[in-house]
């Protein structure tokens, strides 16, 4: 990553500098994850896609009692092209999962297991959270570290996992993979004094809510406040409101792991998770890419850029701000 442009569009599409990184347990150590950065960042700002993995080894999916239903269930579906369109445009990083959310979810934090899928169960010495805790929620509901069970489908394994397996999932991807997020977020903030995260994800299609005619296609999570500065959510939700894009804050996704893990907002670093309506992007079935897909990353790039002149100026780059402006 080289100092700041000025522009907040690239002028032309350059090549893009590529590092995997990570392992794949099971699948000749494919990596986990690549991460890729223009030769010269136009935005101080970071896209991650977690959830789009299809990295499947067979192993795995003949141990799925469902493998394609679970598939199109846990994964945020076709959301790295989303991810890929937006850095294209914008000149944006980019990190990309590749290790299926089936195997492990980056959105939890390493301790948020449901141990009555592991063989032999809690290991002595492990502790267990407090019955109130967030994640000890999460896994007894199922979507915990490694994915147990899903609403209306039940159970998603064949069987325990071996807890030889879960260690090389947790060193092999999800330390990996958040190890990376932070050394990029570090490298950012460092070259422009501010650096933000934008956690992409996908979501079935909502209601809308009571009093409003539209249900939203866009909800934007700051944990309330916590992982990024007000301003970036202001701007965000006046940016969207302006052309008339249906978007809500932190109901019903507030974020989770990812952005209370890497938001730290007082140290120059924010995080926001997006999570786009699948019906935007995808076909009828929410399974391949739809004709909206186009149109969707047009709105994610152009977001993308004010965002990322806010970030700019909360770093102290004014002339960013300007440009986008």
């Amino acid at each position: 990553m080289s100092p700041p442009s000025r522009s907040s569009r690239p002028a032309s599409s350059p090549v893009r500098a590529s590092l995997s990184g990570g392992f794949v347990p099971g699948l000749n150590d494919a990596p986990a994850f690549t991460l890729t950065t223009p030769p010269r960042m136009s935005l101080p700002v970071l896209v991650a896609v977690p959830h789009a993995g299809r990295a499947y080894p067979a192993a795995i999916t003949a141990r799925m009692r469902d493998s394609a239903l679970a598939q199109l269930r846990l994964e945020d579906r076709h959301a790295d092209r989303l991810g890929v369109a937006i850095a294209r445009e914008t000149g944006a990083a980019l990190l990309v999962a590749h290790a299926p959310r089936a195997l492990m979810d980056l959105n939890r934090a390493e301790d948020d297991i449901d141990w009555d899928m592991i063989e032999g169960g809690r290991p002595e010495g492990v502790m267990t959270s407090e019955l109130g805790q967030r994640s000890n929620a999460r896994a007894r509901s199922g979507l915990g570290l490694v994915p147990r069970r899903l609403p209306g489908s039940g159970e998603i394994w064949r069987g325990r996992l071996a807890p030889t397996e879960l260690d090389a999932r947790i060193e092999g991807i999800h330390r990996a993979y958040h190890a990376a997020l932070d050394a990029a977020l570090a490298q950012i903030r460092a070259e422009w004094g501010a650096a933000l995260l934008i956690d992409l994800h996908s979501m079935p299609p909502l209601r809308p809510a009571d009093g409003e005619a539209r249900a939203p296609v866009f909800v934007l999570g700051d944990r309330f406040g916590a992982s990024c500065h007000t301003a970036l959510m202001g701007r965000a939700l006046t940016h969207l409101e302006t052309r008339g894009v249906s978007a809500a804050q932190n109901r019903p996704y507030s974020g989770g792991y990812v952005l209370d893990r890497h938001g730290k907002p007082q140290a120059g670093v924010h995080a926001m998770q997006i999570e786009v309506c699948r019906a935007t992007y995808l076909d009828r079935q929410m399974a391949e890419p739809g004709p909206g897909l186009p149109a969707v990353a047009a709105q994610l790039a152009a977001l993308t850029r004010e965002l990322g002149a806010e970030t700019a100026l909360l770093g102290g780059n004014e002339g960013l701000r300007q440009a986008a402006e």
